[in-house]
């Protein structure tokens, strides 16, 4: 699978841009602040109908403009899909496959699998146990239908019970019966949730241990831990127990939306031990591994991103990245940088097919041989 062409209208700072890409490997290059990232972006959204970088969707559209439009064409299992992405200020979004309107977006996810790698997953590290089950959620999701439906029932059941809590402070009256109605729902969706997530990082993790041993050259050891209070007791037990807490605290103390998950380095937390060149490795693995998990739950070979993976890293570790991805494992590849020198050790190793793009003040130039074709 793979995205042959891109078209931007208004999205963030691309006037009106048209590109057609490589099955292979599309690089990125130009100065920091063009605009590179933007354009990896735009490929997120149309896999995922939502910026990898901006939760306030006005924001993805062009300063001084009203309305935004993003349309990919893909080869997927040897057919054509056509996705267009349409958002106007003020008004929900609309999102088309073939020209057919999506009833809910949730159905869309899991379409075009996607793994990207960027700076910011430092989050993933540094961030608090939200973003680490985004991360399980967000992967899970692109191969279980299911789960991710089961997820949105769980989040719209915590809402409900949370709101109730509150009330119940506010009018200084409690009422079981209407909490235990919520408490049903949470335990029985909370449940297939901590299984769900059990065994992904299970299957997961031998992969991901594989991927650092190979960038690291084997000189350190990594695990992944994941915990949640459901992995040891029943989940109508913990509710039970927690309801003087939850009644005090006004919101829901235990279930699934408490989960974390333990990125160590050796025995101890990556987050406190971890050099900046280890972190980025430790990064880099995991989404490797992401990508290898998706591609045999699905049998697709998901679009890779990556945006500037190369900093802080030190050359044997650039060079065993740079060999991991030039492999025929990985299907089609985008990747930004700075500098050239990466981008052509890339393609030297990869020997496939490639295209090079220059960005610069909006504008998007296709480097050809040594002469630059710039596309409107």
């Amino acid at each position: 699978m793979y995205i042959r062409d891109l078209s931007l209208l208004n999205f963030k700072n691309f006037e009106e841009t048209e590109l057609a890409f490589s099955p292979k490997l599309n690089c990125f290059i130009g100065n920091n602040g063009v605009g590179k990232t933007n354009l990896l972006d735009a490929v997120y959204y149309l896999s995922f109908c939502k910026s990898f970088l901006n939760s306030i969707e006005a924001e993805n559209i062009r300063h001084g403009e009203e309305f935004l439009a993003i349309q990919g064409v893909y080869v997927r299992n040897d057919q054509e899909e056509v996705i267009h992405c349409g958002l106007k200020k003020g008004q929900s979004k609309q999102f088309k496959r073939n020209k057919k309107e999506y009833s809910k977006l949730a159905d869309h996810i899991g379409l075009l699998p996607l793994v990207m790698v960027s700076p910011s997953d430092i989050s993933l590290i540094l961030g608090g146990s939200e973003e680490r089950r985004k991360f399980m959620d967000s992967v899970i999701s692109q191969y279980d239908r299911k789960y991710l439906d089961v997820l949105l029932r769980y989040n719209r059941a915590l809402l409900q019970r949370n709101n109730l809590l509150k009330n119940f402070a506010q009018i200084q009256r409690f009422d079981y019966g209407m909490l235990e109605a919520w408490d049903d729902q949470l335990i029985v969706l909370g449940k297939e949730i901590n299984v769900k997530r059990a065994e992904f990082i299970q299957k997961l993790l031998p992969v991901f241990q594989k991927f650092y041993e190979l960038v690291s050259q084997g000189h350190e050891i990594v695990e992944l831990v994941y915990e949640s209070a459901l992995n040891d007791h029943d989940f109508q037990e913990l509710i039970r127990e927690a309801l003087p807490r939850d009644r005090a605290a006004q919101h829901t103390t235990v279930g699934i939306h408490k989960d974390d998950l333990h990125f160590k380095l050796g025995d101890y937390p990556m987050k406190k031990l971890g050099s900046q060149g280890q972190k980025k490795t430790y990064l880099v693995a995991l989404k490797l591994a992401q990508f290898d998990f998706i591609c045999k739950i699905s049998g697709l070979k998901p679009i890779l991103l990556l945006d500037d993976i190369f900093d802080k890293l030190d050359s044997i570790r650039v060079e065993q990245i740079i060999k991991l991805v030039s492999e025929e494992h990985f299907g089609q590849i985008f990747i930004t940088d700075t500098n050239r020198e990466h981008l052509d050790h890339i393609i030297v190793s990869a020997g496939a097919d490639y295209k090079i793009f220059h960005i610069e003040d909006g504008q998007v130039a296709e480097i050809r041989g040594s002469e630059k074709e710039v596309v409107l």
